[in-house]
Order: structure tokens, then sequence, then C-alpha cells
């Protein structure tokens, strides 16, 4: 008989997701280290990683609702960025770069005209879930290279949530999105569970996260430069770009009784997103 212990049982519960195709993709400008305007981008293989991705989601179980693109905003496909919500009630977006600042009202409009009536755009820059991380229980929030630190005590007034404040020092991980994410939810008496990259973050902030998650998963550089912190979990099921098979991190995820599920996001890569970019979780 093995000595091994027992791995966690662990129960996905159904997700609704916001999504929006990248039919009008592009790399036209560059507002992150990983965009570079002079590479070419596949317009046709963005959209079937996209396809491929969304359509794991309706496997696991999973709702998915679409936003129309909209021409002339390339970005849009990186849904998480417009908006958070936490127990039905909505805050949206404003972007930092221009570039993307019509796309919060977008996604503003979507929310309405589907029969949210607790909808609050911000004053103070917020990139919604890019820096946002709703672990049921806090709300992480990230600052450092977008989101307004001000707009931390938005949040907290507006969702009606504790908030904790988190220092994001890589450029490369300019969002919070690329340097954590939420693997197990706050529940019944579950503690809340995350995996993270402790370089993304200043010090002060790394032994917050230490006290916090004393049983993270701890992220290496290599699982961080794949956008290997850009994932997405129901619980059980984690969706990971395909590069983390080699990088260590889905084998710590295996050893926790995670079930691991991969995904090419490539192509979206080349403007600095990642599965968790495109994926907006609308929680009721």
């Amino acid at each position: 008989m093995s000595d091994a212990p027992a791995l966690p049982v662990r129960i996905p519960t159904p997700r609704h997701y916001l999504m929006c195709p990248p039919r009008h993709f592009a790399v036209e400008y560059s507002i992150n280290p990983w965009m570079d305007p002079s590479r070419p981008v596949d317009v046709d293989r963005a959209v079937r990683q996209w396809t491929t991705l969304r359509d794991l989601y309706r496997e696991l179980g999973h709702t998915v609702d679409e936003v129309p693109p909209q021409p002339g905003l390339p970005d849009m496909v990186f849904a998480a960025n417009s908006g958070t919500v936490v127990d039905g009630r909505v805050l949206g977006s404003r972007f930092r770069a221009p570039e993307r600042a019509a796309e919060a009202e977008h996604f503003r409009r979507w929310f309405v005209e589907h029969g949210f009536r607790d909808v609050t755009m911000p004053r103070l820059i917020n990139e919604a879930e890019g820096d946002f991380a709703w672990t049921g229980g806090l709300l992480l929030a990230g600052t450092g290279f977008r989101t307004d630190p001000g707009a931390h005590a938005e949040a907290q007034e507006t969702l009606g949530v504790p908030v904790v404040s988190l220092n994001l020092v890589d450029e490369r991980y300019y969002h919070l999105d690329t340097a954590l994410f939420v693997l197990q939810s706050e529940a019944d008496g579950v503690r809340a569970q995350v995996a993270y990259y402790p370089e993304a973050f200043s010090p002060g902030s790394q032994r917050v996260l230490r006290r916090l998650f004393p049983d993270a998963v701890i992220a290496t550089a290599a699982d961080a430069a794949c956008f290997g912190l850009n994932g997405i979990s129901d619980g059980r099921h984690v969706i990971l770009p395909v590069e983390t098979e080699t990088t260590g991190l889905a084998d710590q995820l295996s050893a926790r009784g995670y079930e691991v599920r991969y995904v090419d996001i490539s192509e979206l890569r080349k403007a600095g997103g990642g599965p968790k970019c495109c994926t907006l979780e609308i929680r009721k």
C-alpha cells in the first residue's frame, strides 16, 4: 500500500462568463511590454484559439455569453478588463490607455441591456478583473501600473466587500491577473487558495500574500513568462496555457488534486493576454 497522502477532493462549481470574440484583433500600438506592432498577427488563428477556450468552458458546464466586438477596438477580446461583478453588483472600468477607453461603454451597455440594475462606472482608473481577483471573501486589488490605488477604496464602497491592496513591481506583469489567480474560492469553511508569482509583487505585498494564503501554489519565473498565472479555475478544472505543461506549474496543481486543461493562446499573447484576460466572470 502507498503511504502517499490522498489528494483533496476538488468540486467544480458552474460559472458564468462573459467574453468577446477577437474578430477585430490586432496589435496596432504598444501599451505593455508584450506588444510589438511590427510582429505580424494572424486574426483567424486568434479566433480559433479564442473559440477553443470558449468551447472548453461550455464543455466543462459553464455558461458563456458574448459581447459583440467593435471595429477599431482590437483589445476588446480581453473582456476581463471591462468589469467586476460580485453578488450581482457591477463595477465597470476606466482604462488608463486612451486606445482602450471606448471599450468600457460597450460592456456597460451589455450589462444594462441584460437586466443588471446595479451598474456603477468608476471615477478613477480601474481596469476591473485585470487588477481585481475575488476570493469569495476578499477582493485582492492590484496597483502599480494600471489601476489607480484610490480605485481600491472605490471598489470597496461600490461592491461592499473588503479589499486588500497589492503592489505590482515588474512591468511585464502589469495587471494582477498576470501574476496571481484564484484556484479555490472561500466557501463553507473552506479557505481560498491562490497561485501567484512572488517576484511580481513588492516585498510588503509578498508578506501579505504569505500571511493570507500560507498554502498558496508558488509559481516560478518560467510559469509567469508564459502567462501561467493568467489561468482560470472552477475549483477543480484549471485552464492554463499549453506551455505550462513543461514549466512545472501544472505538476504542482495536479499534486494538489486539480485537473489541468491546456489551451494555446500564443496569438493572443502577442497583445499581452491569456485565458483569464479573455474571461470576465459574472457572479450573481
